[in-house]
């Protein structure tokens, strides 16, 4: 508990997290917002699922503040004390993503619920109305994954220690990689299904894209590679020199 209420601590000991924050939530809200004001004549059309089509841009913002949070302690040198007062560099990265997890995973809850929300509130329609057990699990199971989306991006953060590098990965990967991997003659369409965020959009969505896993395989392939690359960054942190 000491390890995680350090991290909280380093974490919001600075503005960047908290403008992280802020900024995720109001580029979901914001835009979703706006999105259905502009098709205001049209609210039949405003569905819970067409609130989460912008959900990407907090997910991109959130994973920016948590890669931050690993590189700036290397840029600063702050981890070099960290890792003296903590015996195991594993419990001290464990702790920063479990953190790091947690706060995006709210993150990811209000966004999700608020860009409903407002959705609701600006169109006053039924047809917005969460009915179906696909749009609980779209609507509240984006704070999932957001949180593994974080610790991603601890990860990610851990292995390349440099900022620049790390949050031009997680901006680029999901944002232009993944979608430019479909056209790669012959296998393209079958790596472009196995892409971690094309799996988390099967989850953080009610329509079958034709994958060779569910809205819950999705999710579970998505944690997969997380949790591959968190144990890739506690290996390499163990025998690196911080």
């Amino acid at each position: 508990m000491t390890l995680l209420a350090v991290e909280r601590i380093k974490l919001f000991s600075t503005r960047a997290p908290v403008w992280c924050v802020a900024t995720a939530l109001a580029l979901t809200i914001g835009a979703t917002a706006g999105l259905v004001w502009l098709n205001g004549r049209h609210s039949e059309g405003v569905s819970p699922e067409s609130t989460q089509t912008l959900y990407i841009l907090g997910l991109v913002v959130t994973m920016v503040m948590a890669t931050l949070s690993v590189t700036t302690e290397y840029r600063f040198g702050t981890i070099r004390a960290t890792f003296q007062a903590v015996p195991s560099r594993t419990r001290a990265l464990l702790a920063k993503a479990s953190v790091l997890a947690l706060v995006a995973g709210l993150v990811g809850e209000v966004s999700s619920f608020g860009s409903w929300g407002v959705a609701r509130l600006i169109t006053g329609s039924p047809h917005t109305d969460i009915a179906t057990a696909a749009q609980w699990r779209e609507i509240a199971g984006m704070g999932l994954v957001y949180a593994i989306a974080a610790v991603l991006a601890v990860a990610v953060g851990a292995l390349l220690r440099q900022s620049a590098a790390a949050v031009a990965i997680l901006l680029v990967f999901p944002l232009l990689v993944e979608q430019l991997v479909e056209i790669i003659p012959g296998v393209g369409e079958r790596l472009h299904d196995w892409m971690p965020f094309v799996a988390a959009g099967q989850f953080a969505s009610t329509v079958d894209r034709g994958l060779p896993y569910g809205p819950w395989g999705g999710l579970l392939y998505f944690a997969a590679v997380a949790a591959a690359l968190l144990v890739a960054a506690l290996v390499v942190v163990e025998k690196r020199d911080a």
